[in-house]
Formats: structure tokens, sequence, C-alpha cells
């Protein structure tokens, strides 16, 4: 007994600096910064794509007559406000959330914590930033459950195609919140 708990001594605190001690297994897609545009979920040609999905990589747009399976939505209230719902705010269930920041999209470099709007619409404007969790995934390689993050910039909303343009960036390595280009490490 004594001699294993000597080699633990001796080769756990190696361990724990050279390793990955977060229990997730190492991160091997790069985060990119990417652009998309959704379509309002009312008023649009039902073709066109209202949903966002982080939650399954790769993140995708969502056409919201043929799957439920996205994190969030674009829409524009009769009152001409741009929304983006988490699935909460769709009746879907609370599993995803959106948390509206201050700081800037590059300043971002790792997911918030704290509460995220689960169940209402976060109103958003030209230059608006916001970071999203997923639903709630399980994760095929340590079978556990953890959120996927992304951070989403409005580049522009165009009220009359009912179109917003976000550039966004999700990282899409499991259990990871690491929001900056590159592979995360945390």
């Amino acid at each position: 007994m004594a001699s294993r708990l000597g080699f633990l001594a001796l080769v756990l605190p190696a361990a724990l600096a050279c390793g990955n001690t977060s229990g997730l297994p190492v991160a091997g897609i790069e985060n990119v910064v990417d652009t998309v545009s959704l379509f309002a979920l009312d008023g649009t040609p039902i073709s066109e794509p209202s949903g966002y999905q982080i939650s399954i990589p790769p993140p995708t747009r969502v056409r919201t007559d043929q799957s439920t399976t996205f994190d969030f939505v674009f829409n524009i209230t009769p009152a001409g406000k741009a929304v983006v719902l988490p699935t909460g705010a769709l009746h879907l269930g609370t599993g995803s959330g959106i948390q509206l920041q201050s700081r800037t999209f590059d300043a971002i470099t790792t997911a918030p914590g704290g509460a995220y709007v689960d169940s209402l619409p976060v109103t958003v404007d030209s230059g608006s930033v916001f970071v999203v969790h997923s639903r709630a995934t399980s994760c095929l390689l340590t079978a556990t459950v953890v959120f996927f993050y992304g951070k989403f910039q409005v580049l522009a909303i165009d009220s009359v195609a009912r179109r917003i343009d976000l550039k966004g960036l999700v990282d899409q390595n499991c259990g990871y919140r690491g929001l900056a280009p590159g592979i995360p490490k945390q």
C-alpha cells in the first residue's frame, strides 16, 4: 500500500501538470469565426432558416418547419424589434439559454457563467453581442451531459427582408467553454 501511495505521490503531480485535468477529451476542433444569416420566424418564406443549432457539430442553420433541434431562433416582433429566442421562449423546454453581453465580440474568450435567459425573447440590435449555451447534450466520448457554447455579434438587421446577419464562433469541442479562435484549452 505504501509503495502505491509513494508512486501516486510522484506520478500524479506530473500528470496533472502536463495533462488535461478537466476530465474532457482533448480538444481537436479549431474554433473559427463565421458569418450566418437567419430569417424571421414570422413573415418570411417557410423555406428560409430561422433557427441555429450549436449543440451538434457542425453548427448549422435550421428550418423550423423541418426540425426543432435548434438552440435559438430569430424573429421580428409586431412592434418591429429584433429578438433571439431560446427554446423555452418557444415552449420547447428550457434547454438553451442566451446571455446578452456588454463586452465586445473579441473580448469574450470564454463562455461566461451566471444566468442565461432561457424562457424569454432577448432583444438585439445592430452591434449587439450575445452568448448562447445549447440544450444539454450527451458527450459520446465521456458519457457526460454538457453544453456547447457560442458567441454572436449582430452585423445587420434588415427589417424589409426580415433577416439578421450574425458573426459567430461556436466551440464544437464537447464540454469546452473556449470562445477564442484556435484550439480551446478550457
